[in-house]
């Protein structure tokens, strides 16, 4: 080698280190230095690849429209018709961002606009739509996650193994996992909402336990022997094979049925850090000192006090919320899937059942006749020996009730059809224990309320021929449906409200001891309105609610008593009035402000008194008559639009309307519009030949 070659050397390599330095930048290799640091971050949250198709070119439509053509189509076919093909409707990614902000809605607790969704997330969730139209989806992989939660930090810190073990043996389910319950949700729930039996009440849109109790008191009035079910077992031991037979009754979609089935193994399984699937182990749990959690900006505020005191007032019926395998919010849509079968299994029996007599009152001719009043469809009047046999039934989650017409072996017999279906249909081995007969003399208690009767003897005036009134003394029944006060003691006793069974004596309110009279106050109140909305329907409603008010309000005179040190209750009612509304403070803190100053600066909230402090300020049972064919308002308005929808009805419709000389709005306002533009045209031309006339006369002025 020369010497002039050997004098370049070193220009040549001090002209390569830019090359190499940005080669080092620009490479997907990590550095030595920080390969552990990238390894340990890819076990949490690996960055998924980018696509290359533009998710703002794919948002197309109105996900709104979306579902609602779906309902409309589900609800417009038969009832025996199957879907095969739903991948269309799993493909549509305005779907996916429409699951991703309730997604979001649910972790935060506010729903972003679509606008408002950045272009990083929409590329992460276009990445996790393929993945699972595509079959490569897997549920419950914490380790390879498609798209992250809007509360997760993105960290670069090495993971121990300790935390990725915890990470990995947590029940919180992933975020991606309910983005994609989200859309399933979207796409099954309308399919079987147009099949399920009106029957069933519980996890539907548009029906709760205020539906169930109101169709209680309307059609189940007359029966003497009540059947009461508990089925909730299908909530858990149910086989995932059962659940899959009755989702291909009507989903046909490969696709969609591979994802429920993957969805439905259980128990899951979690995989270590060398990639071998391991059963969790449970670790005992160490007492640790529990430290006030700091949330973070986007993170969503805990549910109140008042709230979380009212769902533990939740019965029992309400209590068990289904949950298969890996499913999530699927859970309470596939359990009525399943016991949709029992509905309609029960309505045949309701039509094979009835065995009308005409000696009766009511129920002569039709299942559906009834000669008593609309408006009080509790009463049925008394008749003799023979009695048309009747029988009804709902259902509300895993638990139902029947009425029965008839004599007790008919609800033995029924009894036996029901626990031979069931370990035919579900696997499911019911005693007796679980299917209860008893009348109703003796009470029914159902969603926190007895059903029972009373006899009444009403005054009955007609006026006879010849026009004379005839007042005759009448016999009869009346549903009586009551809250049930021994219940509602029990969960005053279980959330340490009170003490004792006979005489409940009650406690101070102990979790508001660090909050201020009105945020305590406030609280309450909205506690008690909303029982006094639950107990709505009940007969006693004066009575249970006041009773709850008693409790609350004693439970904070007890508590304001040992915070401002005033040593009973009888001080507090004196200083704080009977709905405790004044401001209370220490006897020894003489110095501080008074409260009407604090108030007029602003420096404190105004303190609201303890409703329902009197027995006038409760409102009554609601009384309004509900129909016996009562069905939700979104599916009423769905069956006039799909009648509209069809030609000829609509033609039918419109020359009925032309035939009785009626109007159409269309008509009216087609009126309105032509009188409008024939008046503002009669303007033109009158202001046209004024104008005329007015030069005219300019000229000839001239």
């Amino acid at each position: 080698m020369g010497k002039g070659t050997a004098h370049s050397l070193p220009r040549f390599i001090f002209s390569l280190r830019p090359f190499v330095e940005h080669l080092v930048r620009t490479s997907h290799f990590p550095r030595p230095s920080t390969f552990a640091r990238a390894l340990s971050s890819s076990l949490t949250a690996p960055p998924p690849l980018k696509d290359q198709q533009d998710p703002y070119a794919l948002l197309k439509q109105d996900p709104i429209e979306i579902c609602s053509n779906l309902w409309v189509k589900a609800f417009s076919s038969p009832p025996t018709t199957t879907f095969p093909n739903l991948t269309g409707f799993l493909s549509k990614f305005d779907l996916w961002v429409l699951a991703y902000q309730r997604c979001c809605a649910h972790v935060t607790g506010t729903f972003p606009p679509r606008n408002a969704v950045h272009s990083h997330v929409l590329h992460d969730l276009l990445s996790l739509r393929n993945a699972v139209v595509k079959g490569n989806y897997a549920w419950n992989k914490k380790t390879h996650q498609f798209i992250r939660s809007p509360n997760d930090r993105p960290s670069t810190e090495v993971v121990s193994k300790r935390k990725l073990q915890a990470m990995l043996e947590s029940d919180e389910p992933c975020f991606q996992d309910r983005i994609v319950q989200e859309v399933l949700l979207m796409i099954i729930e309308p399919v079987f909402e147009a099949r399920f039996s009106p029957k069933a009440h519980g996890f539907r849109p548009g029906r709760n336990a205020h539906t169930v109790i109101r169709t209680i008191r309307s059609n189940f009035a007359g029966y003497l022997w009540f059947l009461k079910g508990d089925v909730s077992e299908v909530f858990e031991n149910v086989d995932g094979n059962v659940v899959m037979g009755c989702l291909e009754q009507a989903v046909r979609d490969r696709k969609i049925l591979g994802l429920v089935k993957s969805a439905l193994r259980a128990p899951n399984r979690i995989q270590s850090s060398d990639g071998d699937e391991q059963w969790p182990r449970k670790k005992k749990k160490k007492k640790v000192s529990k430290k006030k959690k700091i949330l973070n900006d986007k993170e969503a505020k805990p549910d109140p006090y008042w709230l979380r005191t009212f769902f533990n007032f939740a019965p029992e019926e309400a209590a068990k919320v289904p949950c298969y395998g890996n499913c999530g919010i699927l859970s309470p849509l596939l359990s009525n899937v399943c016991l949709n079968e029992l509905d309609q299994v029960m309505e045949e029996k309701i039509v094979e059942f009835f065995r009308p007599s005409e000696t009766d009152s009511i129920w002569k001719n039709s299942i559906n006749d009834g000669c008593h009043n609309p408006a009080w469809p509790e009463f049925v009047p008394a008749s003799g020996d023979e009695k048309t046999r009747k029988m009804d039934y709902i259902r509300y989650g895993g638990h139902f009730l029947i009425g029965i017409r008839g004599p007790r072996e008919d609800a033995v017999d029924m009894r036996k059809q029901i626990i031979e279906f069931c370990e035919r249909r579900f696997g499911l081995r019911l005693d007796n224990a679980k299917l209860e007969i008893e009348h109703i003399t003796r009470g029914i208690q159902f969603l926190d309320h007895i059903i029972c009767r009373r006899v009444i003897h009403p005054t009955l005036r007609y006026t006879a021929t010849g026009g004379n009134v005839v007042s005759e003394k009448g016999v009869g029944t009346l549903l009586s449906v009551t809250a049930s006060l021994q219940q509602c003691i029990r969960q005053f006793r279980r959330l340490a409200f009170v003490k004792g069974d006979k005489d409940p004596e009650p406690l101070p309110c102990t979790p508001m001891l660090y909050s201020s009279q009105a945020h305590t106050n406030s609280q309450m109140n909205k506690l008690l309105e909303t029982m006094a909305d639950w107990y709505r329907y009940a007969d006693n409603r004066k009575k249970v609610v006041g009773f709850c008010a008693y409790v609350i309000r004693s439970s904070l005179a007890k508590l304001y008593a040992a915070r401002y040190r005033l040593k009973s209750r009888a001080k507090v009612y004196s200083i704080a009035t009977r709905d405790l509304s004044r401001p209370l403070r220490e006897s020894s803190n003489n110095s501080a402000p008074e409260y009407s100053d604090l108030l007029r600066m602003g420096l404190v909230d105004a303190i609201e008194g303890v409703r329902f402090s009197h027995m006038s300020l409760i409102p009554s049972c609601d009384y309004s008559p509900f129909p016996r064919n009562w069905v939700p308002d979104h599916e009423r308005l769905l069956r006039d639009y799909i009648r509209l929808e069809d030609p000829k009805f609509f033609c039918a419709l419109h020359r009925s309307i032309k035939k009785d000389g009626l109007s159409l709005p269309q008509d009216e306002i087609s009126e309105l519009l032509w009188h409008f533009k024939s008046v503002g045209v009669r303007n033109y031309l009158l202001k046209e030949k004024r104008k005329q006339k007015h030069d005219v006369v300019d000229i000839r002025g001239t």
